[in-house]
Parts: structure tokens; sequence; C-alpha cells
């Protein structure tokens, strides 16, 4: 999963982001540029167009949905856009909130852009537990002329279950 969260999780209101930080956009571009996104059908609908250089495999409740974009698939379930993407090496959740809390109990790695800030929202991002993933990596960004906030690019990988 890849998702940039405010200190209270909140992710977005009203479909859209809480903030604009540019170099959180080219960290999100670099990481997911030639992999699979996986996101809900609102998350798409806020891109003005397809993201280049990805396959965007949408899920939607809504039978009748179609996307005409050659990189776009329409899903109806996260089984079944996670079955179209078997045998590829990554495959990036880039949500909203909903289908990040169906991705939690199956991601093993989450690249969480931390922002120091908390605001209020209608889209959030599930609680990480230290019980089901360990943070592994930290790099601070100070806010600046271009970015409101701090920020803490911050990865966790999920730890083995002794099941």
């Amino acid at each position: 999963m890849i998702a940039a969260a405010a200190e209270n999780n909140a992710i977005g209101k009203d479909n859209d982001l809480l903030w604009h930080l540019p170099l959180d956009f080219k960290h999100f571009k670099t990481l997911t540029s030639g992999h699979t996104i996986i996101m809900g059908r609102k998350t798409f609908e806020s891109f003005p167009k397809p993201l280049p250089n990805r396959k965007h495999l949408v899920i939607t409740r809504n039978k009748d949905y179609q996307i005409d974009h050659p990189d776009c698939e329409v899903h109806f379930s996260l089984e079944t856009a996670l079955k179209a993407c078997e045998g590829e090496e990554k495959v990036f959740v880039i949500g909203g909130g909903e289908i990040y809390r169906m991705a939690y109990e199956i991601a093993t790695t989450i690249e969480l852009t931390r922002v120091h800030t908390s605001l209020p929202a209608d889209a959030f991002f599930p609680v990480i537990s230290p019980n089901h993933f360990q943070h592994i990596q930290s790099t601070p960004m100070l806010a600046d002329e271009k970015h409101a906030f701090a920020y803490t690019f911050e990865r966790f990988k999920r730890i083995a279950s002794n099941d």
C-alpha cells in the first residue's frame, strides 16, 4: 500500500487530497511507475486522467461501470483485482480509505508519507499496528515554500506470522 496520511490518519476530504506536497507526488511516481495500481472508483475519478506508465485496476460495486482506456480495468472486488495481478513483482494499493481497509490484512509493505499535521477529513488510512508491521525506514522532510507541512517518508514491512 502507498499513501500520504496526517497524524490523525486523515487522507482526504470530499474526494480530494488535504495538501499539496510536490516531493510526495514525485516519490509516489518514482515508486509506482511501471507497476499496477489498485484503487477505488472515487480515487480513480479524482484524477484528471489515468496516470502515465501504470496499469490501473479500479474497484467498484457498480456492475455497469466502464472505463474506455487501454491502461484501465474495472473489477468488482479486491480479490479479483489481485488475481489479475498474479505474477507481478509489485502491485500498489493507492486508496481510498475503504480500499486501504480491505487491503490492510494482506499488504506486505506500506509506503507511508506521514504528514505532520492533523486535519478534518472524511477518508482515513488504517491505523498501522506494531503487531502487524515493523517500521523499517524514515526520511524526514521539512516544510518549505512549496510544502506547507513537514512530512516523513516511512516504510513498514509485514511481520511474519507464527501461525
